[in-house]
């Protein structure tokens, strides 16, 4: 059998993602390349220190470097502000760890788990909730390595779902995810593949005919991606997309609310309509910012949160609207965070405010009389 080593070593030869890499930053002394004052690349120096910093060219080209707050920076150069730890923060903000019962595998909700093929990124994003782990665990990993997470799904047959996630699974070649794919797809009781993925959007040359054709089988796909800006949707990331799209499968997008980047109303506006205009892909959920390390300075509180998204909702289609969640410490899942628009209720009135602000009386109307049971003897057969 061939192990994922093996198969990395074997790239097929579209290698213009692999260029695109290699002329970003992938390291922290890749940080003196950039037009950064030396004050700011000493600070960013040593945040990168802590997390690793990873930005194709093709992400780092879309950053105005003018503007000390362009958003694509915020998001991926590091900043001084991750070496302050607030009281509170947690280095595992939803306990992949408490629920992997075996390695590369965390099962939190009965019919779906997360398998992690991977710990490497095509970029690495300074709020991320895994931070930690990408910096801290290595590369390599082999099909030995994930030999007990596929036989842990393979002995749970609850189990619908499987979540590729990491890591970035698409940072793997096609001939690595086309072997995890087919070793998925011999376990009957798995229906749908998941896969979470920030390369449409920071690396759109990776998605090939070579990248689509491995992940094509048995089962039903869905390729989450994560744009958190209308500013990262360019011409590329829509030709990537509409591959993928063209292949069948289902595009969704979460996107996680972060101070400085996307928290007013007109910068999410547009980015939803974008994403489901122009890409084809549904706004699925807007992340409240998780407690990761060193992120006080990116997270808005719940509360504006919420006022967000109330007027998301009065502005763009219900298509258009993604899920506000926050995902709960101690593996609570994503709970709905959005506003709550009932006012009152008594008994069968309710009061709920509407999209305009006006709260209106409305009265359930329901037959409540009981079912009388059939006399045609043969109406049950």
């Amino acid at each position: 059998m061939t192990d994922l080593k093996d198969a990395t070593r074997a790239t097929a030869p579209d290698t213009a993602w692999q260029d695109d890499v290699r002329a970003g930053v992938r390291h922290v002394r890749d940080l003196a390349c950039l037009p950064l004052s030396p004050a700011e690349r000493e600070a960013a120096q040593a945040a990168a220190t802590l997390h690793k910093v990873r930005a194709p060219k093709t992400y780092l080209d879309l950053i105005d470097w003018n503007d000390p707050a362009d958003p694509i920076r915020a998001q991926v150069i590091p900043s001084p502000q991750e070496l302050e730890e607030a009281d509170g923060e947690l280095g595992d903000p939803i306990a992949d760890h408490e629920f992997s019962p075996v390695p590369r595998l965390t099962h939190r909700h009965g019919d779906r788990v997360l398998l992690f093929p991977t710990y490497q990124c095509a970029v690495y994003c300074r709020f991320c909730f895994r931070k930690e782990s990408l910096t801290s665990i290595g590369r390599g990993y082999t099909r030995k390595a994930l030999e007990p997470a596929l036989a842990y799904i393979a002995g749970h047959p609850e189990i619908r779902e499987v979540i590729l996630t990491g890591g970035d699974p698409l940072s793997l070649p096609d001939n690595a995810l086309a072997e995890i794919r087919a070793r998925i797809e011999t376990i009957a009781h798995v229906r749908l593949l998941r896969i979470h993925t920030r390369v449409p959007v920071a690396l759109p040359s990776r998605i090939t005919p070579g990248l689509v054709e491995a992940l094509q089988g048995r089962l039903m796909v869905t390729v989450v991606t994560h744009f958190n800006h209308a500013r990262e949707i360019t011409d590329a990331t829509e030709a990537a997309c509409r591959t993928l799209r063209q292949a069948g499968f289902v595009l969704l997008n979460q996107s996680v609310l972060l101070k400085g980047v996307n928290d007013t109303v007109e910068v999410l506006e547009e980015l939803c309509r974008e994403l489901m205009y122009r890409l084809g892909i549904k706004p699925y959920y807007l992340h409240h910012g998780d407690l990761a390390r060193g992120m006080a300075h990116r997270r808005t509180t719940i509360a504006e949160g919420q006022a967000l998204v109330e007027a998301l909702r009065a502005r763009l289609s219900g298509i258009c609207n993604p899920v506000y969640v926050i995902d709960l410490p101690e593996g609570g899942g994503k709970v709905p965070l959005g506003p709550c628009p009932i006012e009152a209720r008594d008994g069968e009135r309710w009061l709920i405010r509407g999209l305009d602000g006006e709260v209106r009386d409305y009265r359930e109307i329901v037959d409540v009389r009981e079912e009388q049971p059939s006399k045609n003897p043969a109406a049950g057969s």
